[in-house]
């Protein structure tokens, strides 16, 4: 999926629940009607990775569990 700025959807973003607790490793997860937009939190105005929803599932399925 391209890179960039997402579309006329507002994404309401959250944290991962595995980046820690320092502000330096932070990332941001938001769903859309398509699938996933993933953003570094400490730029929240730069560029959004926007995945699909096949290949989102497709990610984690391969995430191992902690």
């Amino acid at each position: 999926m391209p890179v960039g700025q997402p579309s006329a959807h507002k994404p309401k973003w959250f944290k991962s629940s595995y980046s820690g607790g320092n502000a330096t490793e932070c990332l941001e997860a938001a769903y859309t009607p398509d699938g996933v937009l993933i953003r570094d939190s400490k730029r929240a105005s730069g560029p959004r990775l926007e995945l699909s929803r096949e290949a989102w599932a497709h990610f984690i399925t391969g995430v191992p569990a902690r």
